[in-house]
């Protein structure tokens, strides 16, 4: 697979290539890779690189056992105990190429607010400017269940929107997507290329990872190029068990590419990437019909029933009558109101909240078809 050339590329780098069985960094190998990204900087391309491998690092320097995962406290101390030596492993490679690295840490509630990921974009410019490489990974020795984006898969795509990245090489322990679990079917096929992530690409996903190191799973890798996709990016699925993994990429038949879609605005790009959800809005059949045709708001006419307990300005999933989320944005009502208000016309509102209605239960400008 020869990828188009990206002029801005954000590369992830599973545990399972980064760490070995043992808990050692696989320090040759990731010379190659940096070798790669030399090359590719080289040639104009610029790279932010999200590196697993943390817990797992510091999980042999600590001794803890199941890899560092036993407890929350455990994969904490695990991440604070590997990370700096993971960055400084990264930094001294990328410092034998002539390149500087920086560290960034992360949250999910760091791309949530819109404020914070504003900022984290800012950085990553200012950085791009400035001729260093990026070295980002979740804060796991303050992130909880709460707050967590929960794998790097996923962290490679909200950053890549953050960046404004052209695509994203997954480096991984799979080779791709595949018609069935390449281990067990041998009439298993790679599907080089995928246009959209359905329900149809979603069932030839196996039961992920087999390294057992890392925390995704093929599950994770399709969700990141869906949202990936959807905000204009394209996503390449690829093993990096090999040395040189980017040089083997531009050069061979491999790995699976998914094909970006027209890219939305910026903020309907980070509208459709947020995890935080609060609610459901369930609507008709004539509303799902009407939003699908783009540029309508939902109306309170529409909506049929609600779950959650949001906020005006949370987020909230709209979806058809058969649970189907059609699309996504920011409620302009609370829970209560937005319940009270479900199936009533708009001359009516007024007269059932007691104040003046706004225009809609979600304003198209503010949403984003899924």
């Amino acid at each position: 697979m020869s990828p188009s050339h990206a002029k801005r590329r954000v590369i992830k780098v599973g545990s399972s290539l980064l760490v070995d069985a043992v808990g050692n960094i696989r320090q040759a190998w990731l010379a190659t890779l940096v070798a790669d990204i030399a090359a590719e900087r080289a040639a104009d391309t610029q790279i932010i690189i999200v590196s697993s491998g943390a817990v797992a690092l510091g999980a042999r320097r600590l001794g803890l056992e199941k890899g560092g995962r036993a407890s929350l406290e455990d994969a904490q101390a695990a991440a604070a105990t590997g990370q700096i030596a993971l960055a400084g492993c990264w930094a001294a490679l990328l410092a034998e190429q002539d390149i500087k690295a920086a560290q960034m840490l992360v949250t999910n509630e760091d791309f949530e607010d819109r404020r914070r990921y504003l900022n984290i974009t800012a950085t990553l410019e200012r950085l791009m400017s400035l001729g260093v490489v990026p070295i980002i990974n979740e804060n796991d020795t303050v992130a909880t269940d709460e707050i967590r984006v929960g794998d790097n898969d996923r962290l490679a795509e909200r950053v890549a929107q953050a960046a404004r990245a052209h695509d994203i090489i997954l480096l991984s322990d799979v080779d791709g997507l595949y018609t069935a679990d390449p281990t067990s079917d041998p009439k298993a096929q790679r599907v080089p290329e995928v246009t959209r992530v359905d329900a149809r690409i979603m069932a030839m996903a196996g039961q992920g990872s087999s390294s057992g190191i890392g925390s995704g799973g093929i599950i994770t890798k399709l969700d990141a190029a869906r949202a990936a996709n959807r905000a204009g990016i394209d996503l390449v699925l690829v093993s990096g068990q090999h040395g040189h993994p980017l040089t083997r990429l531009a050069n061979e038949d491999v790995g699976t590419r998914f094909i970006a879609q027209p890219a939305a605005s910026a903020r309907k790009a980070w509208l459709a990437g947020r995890l935080a959800v609060r609610g459901v809005i369930v609507i008709d059949d004539g509303a799902a019909r009407a939003l699908s045709r783009g540029g309508v708001s939902l109306l309170a006419a529409g909506a049929r029933r609600v779950s959650g307990a949001f906020q005006r300005g949370d987020v909230v999933d709209i979806a058809d009558a058969t649970g189907h989320v059609i699309a996504r944005g920011l409620s302009e009502y609370d829970a209560g109101d937005t319940a009270r208000i479900c199936g009533k016309r708009t001359p009516d509102l007024a007269d059932i909240l007691g104040y003046a209605p706004r225009a809609a239960l979600v304003h198209c400008d503010h949403m984003v078809l899924l």
